[in-house]
C-alpha cells in the first residue's frame, strides 16, 4: 500500500512529529542536559548566551507545519502530539500536545513560577549575565523535557489516548529512537491504525507501517494531505465506546 492509498482513507489522524520538520526551518536539534545545566554555573551561562540568538526565534513554519495545519482545519487530524519545542507548529496554525515542553517558556526550579522565554532573554541582553527568578532568585530553566526527565503523566495520558483513537497514525521527521513518544507507533499499530512513517533515515518501526516515505517532510506532506478522502461510514477504533 503507498501512502497515497493509506491517506485516501485517513479520516482520524493522529500525527507525531520530531526534529526533522523544524530542521528544514533552520532550527537546531534542541539538546538539553538538566543536570549539567542545574550543577554548573559555566554551562548555565554558556546555554543562556547560546539561546541569545538561537535560530528558532526567527524560524518560520515550512510547507510541512502549513500541510499538517490545513489537514486540522479539514477536521482530519484527531490530535498533533510533537517532540519538537519550537512553536512551530502553533504558529502554522495546528493545536498541538506538546510532549517535551516548550522553549516559550521557562519555570524556576526552587519555586515554580513560570514565565515567558522572551522576557528571560532580555534581562539576559540588559544585564549580560543569566537571568535569575523574579519571585525568589531561583534558577531559571526552560520548560522543556531534558535527558532523562519523565513526561507529564498528563502529557502521557493525552497522546496514548490520541494513539488508540485514530485510523491513522502519521510520524513524521522522527527517529522513533526516543522513548516514550517512540511507543505510540506500535501502540497505534496494536489499535488497528494503519502507520505511514516519513523519515530520511530508516526508523526501529518501519516494519509495523502500511507505507514508508523517504522524502523531506515539507515536499512529502503538502501532497499527502492534498489526497481527497475516498472513505465512507462509521470510523472504528479502540478509543471509541462502541468497540469496548
Amino acid at each position: 500500500m503507498s501512502a497515497r492509498e493509506v491517506m485516501a482513507v485517513a479520516r482520524r489522524i493522529t500525527v507525531l512529529t520530531g526534529a526533522g520538520v523544524s530542521v528544514e526551518s533552520g532550527v537546531l536539534r534542541f539538546r538539553f542536559d538538566a543536570a549539567a545545566f542545574l550543577a554548573s554555573a559555566a554551562v548555565r551561562w554558556a546555554a543562556w548566551e547560546s539561546w541569545l540568538d538561537d535560530p528558532m526565534w526567527t524560524a518560520e513554519p515550512n510547507a510541512a507545519h502549513h500541510a499538517l495545519a490545513s489537514l486540522e482545519r479539514a477536521g482530519r487530524v484527531r490530535s498533533l502530539l510533537t517532540q519538537n519545542v519550537d512553536g512551530l507548529h502553533q504558529r502554522a496554525g495546528s493545536t498541538v500536545v506538546e510532549l517535551h515542553g516548550s522553549m516559550a517558556r521557562v519555570s524556576c526550579v526552587s519555586c515554580g513560577a513560570a514565565s515567558a522565554m522572551r522576557d528571560a532573554l532580555a534581562r539576559m541582553r540588559a544585564d549580560g549575565v543569566p537571568p535569575d527568578c523574579a519571585a525568589c532568585g531561583g534558577v531559571l530553566r526552560p520548560a522543556t523535557v531534558a535527558f532523562g526527565e519523565p513526561l507529564h503523566p498528563d502529557v502521557v495520558r493525552a497522546a496514548r489516548t490520541a494513539a488508540v483513537d485514530c485510523d491513522v497514525m502519521l510520524a513524521v521527521g522522527t527517529s522513533l529512537t526516543v522513548e516514550p513518544a517512540a511507543r505510540l507507533v506500535p501502540l497505534a499499530a496494536r489499535a488497528g491504525a494503519a502507520v505511514v512513517v516519513c523519515a530520511l533515515d530508516p526508523t526501529p518501526y518501519d516494519s509495523l507501517a502500511a507505507a514508508v516515505v523517504r522524502e523531506p517532510a515539507s515536499s512529502a506532506l503538502p501532497e499527502l494531505a492534498a489526497v481527497p478522502v475516498e472513505a465512507t461510514g462509521p470510523i472504528r477504533t479502540w478509543g471509541d465506546p462502541s468497540t469496548w
